[in-house]
């Protein structure tokens, strides 16, 4: 029996009138408020602390152990479940994280305080990500997992939308350590929700082989996805766009402003055009719940923003600019919520945390490698260039995507 099957003989619950979804919600979007006043935190004690290039150290020394570790959380998650690891890994942020806030209290921030915090902190996104992409099927019905990815989305964008103002209130009234101690808080506000979920056990379709050792379940893993007709092609899909996506999206999107005289107010509509943008494709799954034939429009979406990726280099003013910035968000928003579906949708329910840990490798730790890429690219040739050849890559995973009929014919359950 069939994870479809078994949910269409049980009476479902809209997601956003589920209670069990909506303390997950807001569980995640404690969690997800905490990260961003923490890493406000983190940057200005950094800068306070030492120089420029120790800053900069601190910042990106995280990422380290979140490339190397991603897999491994995906094994985890699948080995002991999701919650426990959700659980675990807010715990150890919050217990971190106020520790920190302690510490400055009698005592300034030095470097190597800031360097093992953002380790820890590295470590714990590389458990806490596999499992929190693994846990709504076993919060919701197959049905609802298309609404509970808007939802997602919704609460990724009102973290952003809060997380830095607050965590730049908090240190212009008490400093780094208000900070820290308002993150940690944060993360402790998710424990209660996350200890009060449902969980229902998810059938297996019998597909996964005896658990052995931590290497072998995550080759195991893999090779699901490699004989997967639909999974395969799916991170194929995901890798190419997020490499395309990432790079002029993030320093790109910098540059271009520079640039072209727009400043950082310019930038700054921008950017926010593309979170509306996001935010609206996040709404509209969320109210609806479904979109049919979910594989091909998520391809021609991932399509349509590589098309729109292209453009943002060569219009000639701020207000085109963030009208074209509006219809990346809707697309890229619409089809990552569409992927992660899929995902949840077709995988054996054994397998979802080390797949989840595949696509969210590509998303969080392997695309933003290609930063000093996208920088020394622009340097030499201007954004233009860059930004059309970023936009051939997301466009070819678009196009690899709908090369395979499984995929584009794939559908969400009803």
């Amino acid at each position: 029996m069939t994870v479809t099957e078994t949910a269409t003989k049980t009476p479902e619950r809209p997601a956003h009138r589920d209670g069990n979804v909506l303390r997950w919600l807001g569980a995640y979007t404690a969690s997800m408020i905490g990260d961003s006043v923490y890493y406000m935190a983190l940057a200005w004690a950094a800068a306070r602390s030492g120089s420029a290039t120790q800053a900069g150290l601190v910042l990106a020394v995280g990422s380290i152990p979140r490339a190397l570790l991603m897999l491994g959380g995906g094994v985890l998650a699948d080995r002991i479940g999701p919650r426990r690891v959700v659980i675990g890994s807010d715990a150890a942020r919050c217990l971190v994280v106020l520790g920190l806030a302690g510490a400055l209290l009698v005592t300034s921030p030095a470097v190597w305080m800031l360097i093992a915090v953002a380790l820890v902190f590295g470590v714990v996104d590389a458990l806490f990500l596999p499992a929190v992409g693994a846990l709504p099927p076993r919060i919701t019905a197959a049905g609802q997992l298309a609404r509970v990815q808007g939802l997602r989305g919704l609460a990724s964008r009102a973290a952003n939308v809060v997380g830095g103002p607050l965590g730049g209130v908090a240190v212009a009234g008490g400093g780094p350590t208000l900070a820290f101690a308002a993150a940690g808080v944060l993360f402790a506000l998710s424990l209660p929700l996350l200890l009060s979920l449902r969980i229902s056990p998810l059938p297996t379709r019998e597909t996964a082989e005896p658990s052995g050792t931590a290497w072998h379940d995550l080759a195991d893993g893999l090779r699901h996805i490699r004989r997967h007709p639909v999974l395969g092609p799916l991170m194929l899909t995901v890798a190419l766009s997020e490499l395309g996506f990432a790079g002029p999206l993030n320093l790109g999107l910098i540059l271009l402003a520079r640039e072209r005289g727009w400043g950082a107010s310019g930038m700054g509509w921008i950017v926010a055009a593309f979170g509306i943008g996001a935010g609206a494709s996040a709404l509209l799954l969320a109210v609806r719940g479904r979109v049919p034939r979910a594989g091909l429009v998520m391809c021609l979406t991932v399509l349509f923003g590589a098309v729109a990726i292209a453009a943002l280099a060569y219009m000639p003013s701020v207000g085109l600019a963030v009208a074209v910035a509006v219809c990346i968000g809707l697309f890229a928003g619409l089809g990552g919520s569409l992927c992660g579906a899929l995902t949840q949708t077709v995988t054996d329910p054994a397998y979802l945390g080390r797949v989840t840990s595949v696509s969210t490798l590509f998303t969080h730790a392997i695309a933003p490698l290609g930063f000093p890429v996208t920088g020394a690219a622009v340097a030499a040739w201007g954004t233009g260039p860059v930004f059309v050849v970023s936009a051939a890559v997301c466009a070819a995973g678009a196009t690899a995507g709908l090369a395979f009929t499984r995929l584009r014919r794939a559908e969400l359950p009803r």
